[in-house]
């Protein structure tokens, strides 16, 4: 067997070639077993390698598209670098900055959605239409969709940053307007019927979600800590989400509430039960904190309205319920949105302007 071809070394299994490019030595190992002939062939890639190299022209990316050097040195890395790469690239980035929670969402569409329908494209072959594709395949909400594609977007961000793309092929996809859900408050009968059916802390915990505006996150966070009765008002600052605490959904949810007398009087009543606690409303079958929003609704929530013969609504609607409650008696639109944590008013005039009085 011939052993003597310049920069071409054979191994057990293998062709090692060896050459220089950029000033960098650089050894390539063709995975085929050294024959005479094997060997030649070799020798002639070796040889044409070097010819591209001296006319300017050599792709390392298309004769070594798996190799490391490939990425370094590659005329075009968008052919080399699939979606499926890019994306878990950017989620192991996002994992160091974002919460538990958000990482679990984030998760749940590149592994559930992205992979599995756009992974296996180079970023050089990715296409809008292959989202277009994919739409028609879905049955999600508008903003299922956003949220899904919202990694998708970042991942090709991150790509055009890191300069193997021209461009993101995502800024040219018009994202999808979410459907606006129409409020549907519970009125003052509705609310004395629900509590009239809950008693010691799941009544208490039901009539403060009433009379506080408080997402349901955000409620089983709240402590005592947070409670300034000498002031009349509470503090919101954390929430739980999946069992972990976390900052509020936004900046401007950290704030200040205003007590309103039933909210302080559910909160009289609770104090008997958890004064001595960290958190204000633990679960009464456990006497520990709320796990998730999931079991109130399960246990609490739909019996009470059961019981009640009240039309369901989920749990967010006592959200709305406060806005509405405190729109209709007048209250300055701007305040009524610190108090549930808009950053400006709106969303308050969007989503509850029929509960606004004309003349205000």
């Amino acid at each position: 067997m011939d052993r003597g071809q310049t920069g071409v070394r054979p191994r057990a299994n293998s062709i090692v070639l060896d050459f220089t490019y950029q000033g960098i030595r650089c050894r390539e190992t063709l995975k085929i077993k050294p024959t005479r002939t094997t060997i030649k062939e070799a020798s002639r890639k070796r040889e044409a390698i070097l010819y591209e190299i001296a006319m300017g022209n050599f792709d390392y990316g298309k004769h070594f598209p798996n190799s490391k050097n490939a990425l370094k040195f590659s005329k075009n890395t968008a052919a080399l670098i699939t979606v499926e790469e890019a994306l878990k690239s950017w989620l192991r980035k996002a994992e160091k900055r974002c919460q538990h929670s958000t990482i679990r969402d984030y998760n749940s569409s590149v592994y559930f959605h992205l992979i599995p329908n756009f992974g296996k494209f180079t970023l050089e072959e990715f296409r809008l239409s292959h989202i277009y594709d994919w739409l028609e395949t879905v049955n999600i909400s508008n903003k299922r969709i956003n949220n899904v594609l919202g990694p998708l977007r970042q991942a090709f961000q991150e790509a055009f940053y890191d300069g193997h793309i021209d461009a993101n092929p995502m800024d040219r996809f018009r994202f999808r307007s979410p459907e606006t859900r129409e409020p549907q408050p519970f009125n003052q009968d509705e609310i004395a019927r629900i509590l009239a059916q809950l008693e010691g802390q799941e009544k208490n915990l039901i009539q403060f979600a009433f009379w506080s505006g408080l997402r349901t996150s955000e409620l089983i966070a709240l402590r005592w800590e947070d409670i300034d009765l000498e002031n009349n008002r509470f503090y919101v600052r954390t929430a739980i989400v999946r069992q972990r605490e976390k900052t509020t959904k936004t900046t401007s949810g950290i704030r200040t509430v205003e007590l309103q007398p039933a909210a302080r009087e559910a909160l009289d009543y609770q104090r008997e039960f958890t004064k001595g606690n960290y958190r204000v409303f633990n679960d009464p079958t456990t006497d520990q904190p709320w796990k998730g929003d999931h079991i109130i609704r399960k246990r609490v929530w739909i019996p009470a309205l059961d019981q009640a013969n009240v039309d369901y609504r989920n749990p967010y609607q006592t959200r709305h319920t406060y806005a509405s409650l405190l729109l209709s008696t007048g209250k300055n639109p701007l305040w009524v949105a610190q108090q549930m944590g808009h950053k400006d008013w709106g969303m308050i005039r969007k989503i509850y302007g029929r509960w606004i009085p004309t003349d205000k």
